[in-house]
């Protein structure tokens, strides 16, 4: 499979040095689908048809729905198998932004108090990977990609913040895909890049109050962002 096309068939593994297992490419295919809506909300999803259609046995496309199903993206009917799973509602999203208001800054203020410079590097390493020509390298699937890793990125943070618990809560919100699935629009891209820049410039500085106001204020920018979809 052409790494850019999310039509194709996928390639077996170890056909090539370096490439991902097959479920992670058909993770990769069927979150890029439902974050572009070319797979419809509560859309009935046949397994038997993905598999031709990629050319893989049914066991990497059981293996990525079921992981997509503990993220709450699709959601499984006993006896009727998988459906993407309904929208965000408007007020589910809104408690999902007041939860992030309330964990995310504590973590990002302690990760400007606890990271290493490993940790520093790794943070640099994952905004630089959001850049747009990077993205541009995989086609299609970049949005989708962007949304892996922006979850990367705020759990990293949250890892660099040593508090498991905050880590650990933020890690069950699945944040990156329920959100994203809201817009597709290119602002919601290209502000965060700015606004990742930002907080990594205040970590860096060892700057827990500025790194702490630098978090939310990208959470309240992404809250008017993908809250437009509700409009």
């Amino acid at each position: 499979m052409d790494r850019s096309d999310t039509h194709g068939s996928v390639e077996p593994q170890g056909s090539r040095a370096g490439r991902t297992p097959i479920g992670e490419e058909v993770y990769d295919v069927l979150l890029s689908r439902i974050l572009s809506a070319e797979m419809k909300p509560e859309g009935r999803i046949t397994i038997d048809a993905i598999a031709r259609e990629l050319g893989v046995s049914q066991t990497p496309i059981r293996e990525a729905l079921h992981r997509l199903d503990a993220e709450g993206v699709v959601v499984r009917t006993h006896l009727a198998g998988y459906r993407v799973a309904p929208m965000m509602t408007r007020e589910l999203f809104e408690d999902l932004v007041e939860l992030r208001l309330l964990l995310e800054p504590a973590a990002t203020r302690r990760a400007a108090e606890r990271a290493s410079d490993s940790d520093l590097s790794e943070l640099r390493v994952l905004a630089d990977a959001m850049r747009p020509e990077v993205l541009a390298e995989s086609g299609s699937r970049g949005y989708a990609l962007f949304s892996q890793r922006d979850a990367e990125f705020h759990d990293r943070i949250a890892l660099c913040g040593r508090n498991t618990f905050i880590r650990d809560s933020l890690s069950r919100l699945h944040t990156h895909v329920h959100l994203f699935r809201l817009s597709n629009k290119a602002s919601v891209t290209s502000e965060a890049i700015e606004e990742h820049a930002e907080i990594v410039a205040a970590i860096g500085r060892r700057d827990p109050d500025a790194a702490a106001y630098a978090m939310r204020s990208h959470i309240e920018a992404s809250a008017r962002r993908f809250g437009a979809a509700f409009e």
